[in-house]
């Protein structure tokens, strides 16, 4: 309880921002020092990039309730991005629950999975963790296929989009 950080001496307080396709379940995340409405809309858009460059392109964004995404900054972002921005109920996660069980499996397969000498090398072994989740865990939910198989990629595009 209380504020650890000072004592911590800047080990893994990282904050991930994440996202999901609500129709595919594939997912992307984001690494940032803190957690403010600067790094919410550096986060929201490599999102953007990210989803853009699988063809996904979206009208909605849900989050929950934190600062950073109540911030003036980021609602005015999603208005130029043409997006509508919807906070969860506070207090109730099932409102957010793909979001919210894809947290936790990072959590148990990425962040926790193993002991890291460091922040930075947890950091780097992220994207190899997502790119895992998205391209190859199957899912109970998706008939035991990955995310990236609900998206209808073209063949003769998988290497450009496979790494």
């Amino acid at each position: 309880t209380g504020n650890r950080r000072p004592n911590s001496r800047g080990a893994g307080w990282e904050y991930v921002h994440i996202a999901i396709d609500d129709h595919s379940r594939v997912a992307f995340g984001t690494i940032h020092p803190d957690e403010t409405g600067r790094s919410a809309c550096r986060a929201l858009l490599q999102t953007v990039r990210y989803y853009a460059g699988l063809g996904i392109r979206f009208k909605r964004v849900l989050t929950d309730n934190g600062a950073c995404y109540r911030s003036e900054r980021f609602e005015r972002l999603c208005r130029r991005l043409g997006l509508k921005h919807r906070l969860t109920k506070p207090y109730s996660p099932r409102t957010n629950g793909k979001a919210e069980r894809l947290i936790q499996t990072a959590l148990h397969e990425w962040a926790y999975a193993r002991s890291y000498k460091n922040s930075m090398q947890r950091a780097g072994q992220f994207p190899v963790w997502l790119h895992e989740y998205n391209w190859h865990r199957p899912h109970a939910s998706l008939d035991y296929k990955p995310p990236v198989s609900r998206l209808g990629l073209s063949v003769n595009n998988l290497m450009g989009l496979h790494n």
